[in-house]
């Protein structure tokens, strides 16, 4: 299982980055070719798709390797028993608006099937609005494991960085 999940991150990180490199591309491409008084309508409408999909998938990275902004103001000032019982609180909200966001996500592609790009006529916007329900539920593995974790390491005092089972 542990293999299956490590090939999932590497094509998740490497559709991240392609994704990003094709958005880029097209709106350059169309912005040429704009300026050439050649206008490619589509490369707006596929640059949407790549960039909806690309932010679901950094989001996920980020998260898995604590890369997202984060406040400890008020937690640093608690004890580690508060700290770790807030850092479960926490996971647990994280997982609940991720549950929440699959359920959102997969019904607004569903509703959306039949909506079609402008400058692509023929394919579905629901390749858009998926991204939502894959980003969701990748980030909700994610928040799973890290709660996993956290819970392994009982009688340990546990930070964000020691939840994840990251080393510095």
């Amino acid at each position: 299982m542990k293999t299956l999940y490590d090939y999932v991150l590497k094509l998740e990180a490497i559709l991240a980055g392609l994704f990003l490199m094709l958005m880029v591309g097209l709106l350059l491409l169309g912005g040429v070719a704009r300026m050439m008084q050649h206008p490619l309508n589509w490369t707006i409408d596929l640059a949407t798709c790549f960039f909806a999909w690309a932010v679901f998938l950094c989001a996920d990275i980020a998260w898995r390797k604590d890369m997202l902004m984060s406040l400890d103001l008020v937690t640093a000032k608690l004890s580690e028993r508060y700290q770790r019982t807030l850092l479960f609180v926490n996971y647990a909200a994280i997982a609940l608006f991720l549950c929440y966001a699959i359920y959102g996500g997969t019904l607004l592609a569903w509703t959306s099937r039949s909506r079609t790009f402008n400058g692509i006529p023929g394919v579905s916007y629901s390749w858009v609005t998926a991204s939502i329900a894959v980003g969701a539920a990748l980030m909700l593995v994610t928040t799973l494991l890290k709660i996993r974790t956290l819970m392994r390491s009982d009688g340990v005092p546990c930070t964000a960085a020691t939840a994840t089972g990251e080393t510095a």
